[in-house]
Formats: structure tokens, sequence, C-alpha cells
């Protein structure tokens, strides 16, 4: 009995050092860190559809984490899908064009041959005594008539090339529209909400499911002058969860605002919104995240302390402490 109220006394001892140097709100930081308030965050990210339908199926729940390119919901394609038959059959009918108009330069070649052949021997019988004038017109006449029909044909053959590429880039363009019928993630990350249900018809653009990026979670502080203009990003800084406060979590100053600003409501108290401060954001690394998935949560609040002075040693209370 002694042992175990020895142990309990000395948890309850851990617990009050937690308390006393990373949150107690009376307490000022140690020397060379700055403290504030903020919430968990996570980038999100909304998948909407590209064109307007009537959604087929929406696959993703809330909560569901999804692998990037996961397939989320499916917009309605029958009318898109007809429309991919007759392009393809527009493009079958224009090759056939196409094979016509090869076809018709071979005879116009074939034309042209004899025109020049019966032209030699018309200018033959003319050098020799034997052939007319007229004949001799005639046949050049012959040959300007074979070269016309295949000039024809060769710009026939061209504009067939063109109605096949033509077709070809509709269905490619119709296929491409397809695609964008079926909605998957962009990034791995939880399902937070679902904004559609099958049987609803989406404008362009309308929302079907967020997601949040549990690969990219921060916290956003506010610091004064002081504290904000001695931090560079890269700095180091803990998180200490209102709803954990056992457990420090490792952070990195990725981003200091170039402008000042009033701190949000939720964040500090009246007395302090008055003073204007610079937004911080502090980001859980992503070995962290990837490791600790199922525990990230957003919209907790919690405390933040990052390092405004290089040289200060972490205090024990600040170590690094995870699940």
């Amino acid at each position: 009995m002694k042992r175990a109220a020895m142990v309990i006394a000395a948890l309850a001892a851990l617990a009050a050092a937690v308390w006393v140097f990373a949150l107690a709100p009376d307490d000022g930081p140690p020397e060379g860190f700055a403290r504030a308030n903020g919430r968990i965050e996570a980038t999100r990210v909304d998948v909407a559809a590209k064109f307007g339908g009537r959604v087929a199926e929406v696959l993703a729940r809330e909560g569901d984490f999804v692998e990037a390119g996961a397939v989320l919901a499916r917009i309605d394609a029958t009318e898109l899908e007809a429309g991919i038959r007759a392009a393809e059959a527009a493009t079958r009918q224009a090759r056939q064009e196409l094979a016509q108009a090869e076809a018709m330069i071979a005879q116009r070649d074939g034309e042209l041959t004899l025109a020049d052949a019966e032209l030699a021997r018309a200018e033959t019988l003319r050098e020799r005594g034997y052939g007319t004038v007229e004949t001799l017109d005639l046949r050049r006449m012959q040959k300007n008539t074979a070269l016309a029909a295949r000039a024809s044909a060769l710009a026939q053959r061209a504009a067939a090339e063109a109605a096949v590429e033509s077709a070809l880039a509709r269905v490619a363009a119709l296929r491409a529209q397809l695609a964008e019928h079926v909605l998957t993630a962009p990034r791995a990350g939880r399902v937070q909400y679902r904004l559609a249900e099958p049987g609803e018809v989406l404008a362009a653009g309308g929302r079907i499911v967020t997601l949040l990026d549990l690969g990219d979670v921060y916290m956003d502080v506010y610091l004064p002058t002081a504290q904000a203009g001695r931090l560079a990003l890269g700095d180091e800084a803990r998180l200490i969860l209102d709803a954990a406060p056992q457990y420090v979590i490792p952070a990195t100053v990725s981003f200091v605002a170039a402008d000042a600003q009033f701190t949000p409501k939720f964040v500090e108290t009246e007395s302090e919104r008055e003073k204007l401060m610079f937004r911080v954001r502090l980001k859980v690394p992503a070995e962290v995240l990837s490791r600790y998935r199922d525990l990230v949560k957003t919209g907790l609040p919690g405390v933040a302390v990052a390092r405004v002075s290089r040289g200060a040693e972490w205090p024990p209370s600040l170590a690094v402490r995870l699940p």
C-alpha cells in the first residue's frame, strides 16, 4: 500500500509539473520561449463536380480515411456515354471517307500517267509530221484536266484527314469529360463532410465531399512583435492539447505573417485582442502525423510554445512526449 501511494504521489507531481510549466494560464513561459493559444487545424479540400449532373453514387462516408486516387463519388454520365458512341461512329465514317479519298488519288494518278503518255505520243507524232495540232492540243488539255483532278483528290484527302483528327479530338474531349464524372480523392485524408447524396442534381462546381489532409496539420497562434520578430522558419515549437495535456507534440514554424492583425475572438481575451499580433503557423511534422494518423483530430484547442531564442534549452516539462 505504501509503495502504491508513492507511485500515485509521483504521478500527481508529474501532472502538476506539466500543468505549471506548460499549461498554467497565469504563469509566463520560460525565458527564451513564447506561449499562445490556438486550435489544431488541417488543410481542407473540397471535392466538387466539374460538370453538372445527377449524383449516381457517393462511396465516401464521414470519418472514412481515403487514399489519394480513391473513388469518392460518381456523376451519372448516360448522355455523355451516348455522345461518345456517336463521336466514335463519326470517327469511323471520317476514316472511311479518308480511305475513299486515298482511292480517288490512286485513280487520278493513273489518269495522269495515261495523259502523260498520250501527250508524249502526240508530241512525237507531231514532230515526225504524222500528228495534227488539234490532237496535240487535245492531249495537253487532257493532261491539265488530269492534274486538276489529282489536285482535287489531294484536297479531298486533306479534308478527310482533318475530319478524322476532329472526330478523334471530339472523342478524346468526351472521354476526358467522362473521367471527370468519377470524383477521386486528390490526396489522402479523412472525409469531414458528405455534402451530397445519390439522386441529387448538382450544378457545375457543386461540392460533394470535404476532405481533411491529415498530412498537413498545424496550429495558428498570434504573437506580439517582440516575439514574432525573433522567429525564423523552421524554429522548434511544442503543442499541448487541452484534451491530452500529458502529451507534448513537436512542431516547427512554417509561416510568419508579414502584416500585423487583431487576433480572433476564440484565441485571446478581449484585452489581448486590443493589441496587434502576428499570425504564426506551427506545423506538425509529417512523420508524426503518419505515425498517429488515427489519433489526429482537428478543432482541438490547446497551448503552443515556440522557442524564440535558439540558445534556450527546452525544459523537461516541454520535452516531446507522444503516445
